[in-house]
């Protein structure tokens, strides 16, 4: 999908950049990274039940759009964010490379996004209608389309440490007529998108430096009060870029290696957020930089037959819920987009094997040691009877935490969810520990200033974090005085007072 997307008449003026061509790995290395891209860039097109009718079908396009400048601070300078959910004028990404090849090193950015393509439906006499059913029964409405638009550009890293380099990256407006079968036609009708992309590079050390691509929409605004349907005529919609390269590496920005965390932290991403792609044992050779926030190396599910254009939710559920539609209910979807029409086709001629595929996997359960082995069956009542989540402890640093104990949280970038980051260093009181079906331990814990905690108590509703998240304190000795780290011990296997090693889940 990808490469048809730069071969498909993108006007981009920089489609290679640079008369060195990268190597076949970055080709190759960036279709790794096609499926993830598709979805961003069609996350939210078209939103079950796929009609025009349907109301969250009537707001759209709400991730990664840049608009005209003048339009988007009609009210006031935007506010940039580590996501672009909100409207913008530009989208900046930093990230670090390690340079492994000095003087012979390059950079490869591609920017991705749609281009807004108003589909017009006219009568016999070239009236713009809202709906027409020609002589052979078909409805065509009209509806809002995008066209996927790409642009490349290779540079030499010396050139981007020295002057970087900056490339149109715009769409020119153009006018499709498709007449219909016995009277009628569609007329399909694009503005121009006007945009440019710029790419520097800082250097840090002799092996590290900073890329900063930024995009920015430079297309005159729309005339002051245009509603913003009409101004994402102009608008470059879920733009995002894939970065590569020859001769460099890339750095995680949310799991670091220690010694660059501070680098990593001054960098400046707005209206996006940078990840590794590929496969995790191909870290560093790419980076996905989107609009919407995702972990290092993400992928699409390989049961999943194909997009339905909401990341957010579940194959299985989707696609039952659009085998529901009623008769009618169908004909309005295929009549408003090609691609609602085809997520339909797929999903009514699904065979049953590719069905029951869609039910679930599990793909991060450890396999059977011995160790393991001899645990109880969790699904076998009676069986989780030796536990006591009130009572039970677990070392930490020598220090057994349980119910009571007081702690600070240090949540781990690497697998962490993005809310637990938001409460690293605040204190907290364990409430319980919890031993899951797969062996591992986590303990529940209340904030200390949060003002519901008692609350929150009451209703056993929680934060939840691993062992190795929480730092162990020493109680308070008043309200207000603040709790001291407890004596470290010598280090020791982490147990439980359970039968159950937490250590083994690890």
């Amino acid at each position: 999908m990808a490469e048809g997307l730069v071969e498909g008449g993108s006007e981009c003026a920089a489609t290679t950049g640079s008369a060195e061509q990268p190597p076949e790995r970055s080709p190759g290395a960036f279709e790794q990274l096609s499926a993830v891209a598709d979805a961003v860039l069609y996350e939210g097109y078209l939103l079950y039940p796929y009609r025009r009718s349907s109301a969250k079908n009537r707001v759209r396009w709400q991730f990664g759009v840049l608009f005209p400048r003048d339009w988007v601070e009609s009210d006031g300078p935007v506010v940039p964010g580590v996501s672009g959910s909100a409207d913008s004028w530009y989208q900046q990404t930093e990230c670090l490379l390690r340079i492994r090849r000095p003087g012979d090193a390059s950079v490869r950015v591609r920017v991705r996004y749609l281009q807004m393509q108003r589909k017009q439906v006219e009568d016999t006499g070239h009236r713009p209608v809202a709906s027409l059913r020609t002589d052979d029964g078909t409805v065509h409405l009209t509806f809002d389309e995008a066209v996927p638009r790409a642009c490349e550009v290779v540079v030499p890293l010396d050139e981007l440490l020295d002057t970087g380099r900056t490339v149109p990256v715009g769409a020119a407006a153009g006018v499709d007529v498709e007449p219909l079968p016995a009277g009628g036609r569609v007329v399909r009708n694009r503005d121009e998108v006007r945009a440019e992309t710029t790419v520097t590079a800082e250097r840090l050390t002799d092996d590290l430096c900073r890329l900063r691509v930024r995009t920015a929409n430079t297309g005159p605004a729309p005339a002051s009060g245009t509603a913003r349907d009409e101004a994402l005529r102009r608008a470059l919609i879920a733009t995002h870029t894939l970065i590569g390269g020859d001769g460099v590496e890339f750095v995680s920005l949310t799991d670091p290696p220690t010694d660059l965390a501070a680098p990593a932290r001054s960098c400046r991403n707005e209206f996006t957020f940078p990840v590794l792609g590929g496969a995790a044992e191909d870290a560093g050779h790419l980076l996905l930089s989107a609009p919407i926030i995702l972990p290092d190396h993400p992928q699409v599910a390989p049961e999943s037959p194909g997009d339905l254009h909401d990341a957010g939710e579940i194959d299985e559920i989707l696609t039952l819920r659009t085998m529901l539609l009623t008769d009618e209910e169908k004909r309005e979807a295929r009549a408003t987009d090609p691609r609602a029409a085809a997520i339909l086709d797929r999903v009514d001629t699904m065979p049953q094997e590719v069905f029951e595929r869609l039910h679930g996997a599990i793909r991060s359960l450890a396999p059977v040691t011995p160790a393991t082995a001899e645990r109880p069956a969790w699904w076998q009542e009676g069986a989780d009877g030796g536990l006591s989540p009130t009572t039970d402890t677990v070392l930490v640093d020598g220090v057994p935490l349980g119910g009571g104990s007081r702690v600070r949280l240090r949540p781990r970038g690497r697998g962490a969810d993005a809310q637990d980051m938001f409460l690293a260093g605040r204190t907290a009181e364990v409430a319980a520990v919890f031993h899951d079906v797969d062996g591992s331990v986590h303990l529940a814990v209340t904030l200390d200033d949060d003002p519901a905690s008692e609350l929150h108590t009451w209703y056993g509703r929680f934060h939840y974090f691993r062992p190795d998240e929480l730092e162990p304190l020493e109680p308070a000795g008043t309200p207000d005085e603040p709790s001291a780290p407890a004596p470290v011990a010598a280090k020791a296997p982490l147990t439980t007072d359970s039968e159950t090693p937490a250590a083994e889940a690890e």
